[in-house]
């Protein structure tokens, strides 16, 4: 069974398609980047794998249930780490993490789980117990990855999460999601990031106007194969 089925799904806002007839599977151990122009469909797509928004027809299924008759069911098995993730800046990594993990219910919150989270997550020792106030936007991005392993979760959506990390960071940040997809999570991610794209992807699809337009498997491409498909695109939205 697919962590998460997109079946024919679309969405309309009055006359405008923003996604169209997109059908999608993925299994445990595959990542998905969505890639596209702005205006191409890619976060209206993730908002209603999350259940934010209700398609205008076709269904979303995350590990078997159907998101929008049991939302609560479906997003127990998801963790979304966006561009920006909102944490408390006055509580440290751990204070965050025992926070997070607390509100999903059934998580384990024993001292060591939790500690395990957060070494897994990459993030450094002596910042566990610092205010998040001091914190770079990839030592954050760490502390959601840490919530998204307490949390036991299948699928992880993200939205542009490399968007304004350092070269280095954004490559420690796509390692440590192929590692998680290896220890057999589903990952979706909408990003412009080409290279990251390549590097982390086991899965390609490029959007326009709501439409999957190309599907490209990174094993078989380079990166400019991706980039040259990536620009046909941009050209013709443009």
């Amino acid at each position: 069974m697919p962590v998460v089925e997109l079946s024919a799904v679309s969405k309309r806002y009055g006359n405008r398609v923003a996604v169209a007839e997109l059908s999608l599977a993925l299994a445990a151990g595959e990542v998905c980047c969505l890639l596209g122009p702005n205006g191409a469909g890619k976060t209206t797509t993730l908002k209603m794998i999350l259940g934010l928004e209700v398609p205008t027809s076709g269904a979303v299924h995350v590990c078997g249930i159907d998101v929008h008759k049991h939302p609560r069911d479906a997003r127990r098995r998801i963790a979304y780490i966006p561009e920006v993730i909102a944490l408390h800046d006055a509580f440290s990594g751990r204070e965050n993490l025992t926070y997070f993990a607390a509100l999903v219910g059934g998580a384990d919150l024993s001292h060591d789980h939790l500690e395990r989270c957060l070494a897994r997550a990459g993030l450094q020792r002596d910042a566990w117990d610092q205010r998040l106030s001091g914190y770079s936007k990839g030592m954050r991005q760490k502390v959601g990855v840490a919530i998204a392993l307490a949390k036991g979760a299948e699928l992880l959506v993200l939205d542009e999460p490399t968007s304004g990390l350092d070269p280095k960071s954004a490559f420690d940040f796509a390692a440590l999601i192929r590692s998680l997809a290896e220890g057999s999570a589903a990952v979706i991610m909408a990003t412009h990031d080409l290279f990251r794209a390549k590097d982390m992807a086991t899965r390609v699809l490029i959007l326009k106007d709501g439409r999957l337009v190309q599907a490209i498997d990174p094993a078989t491409s380079t990166y400019q194969d991706i980039e040259r498909a990536y620009l046909r695109v941009s050209d013709r939205a443009s």
